[in-house]
């Protein structure tokens, strides 16, 4: 079982442009960037034209570190502190769940723990602090 603990961007509209910027300032490799528009489409919620080119998900490596990026949605709020999410991923879906669980006590659920296209169990949680954490569970295993 792995577990890594990952700072997660969040930017209003200027993902891409940040990572141009580590790219150029710390000598940044992108590992994967993918925008909304790449995304699988949801006809049951069509994409805004506004959200097209917005960065859904990347990760650049600095050295030996990773650091992950996404845009907001457009019209989503932004505000100080919540512009770092700690991304903690497992390759366990028990491990994600319980870690999902202990951290929602006190806390607040942004995304319910659940399978989607990237990761066969994938949440949002704000702990108690007000820290909030995406659990990404890596690989194909079920919940």
């Amino acid at each position: 079982m792995t577990i890594r603990l990952t700072p997660y961007l969040m930017m209003d509209g200027t993902a891409k442009e940040a990572i141009e910027f580590y790219e150029k300032a710390l000598g940044a490799n992108v590992l994967f960037m993918q925008t909304f528009g790449e995304m699988p489409e949801n006809p049951e919620f069509p994409l805004p034209e506004a959200a097209r080119n917005r960065v859904s998900h990347a990760t650049i490596k600095i050295g030996e570190s990773d650091l992950m990026f996404s845009d907001t949605f457009p019209g989503q709020p932004v505000q100080n502190g919540s512009l770092v999410t700690i991304c903690l991923s497992t390759d366990d879906p028990a491990k994600s769940k319980q870690f999902f669980e202990a951290l929602q006590e006190g806390g607040t659920v942004v995304m319910p723990l659940q399978a989607t296209f990237f990761s066969p169990a994938y949440g949002i949680v704000t702990d108690k602090f007000g820290v909030s954490f995406q659990i990404y569970t890596e690989g194909q295993h079920s919940m």
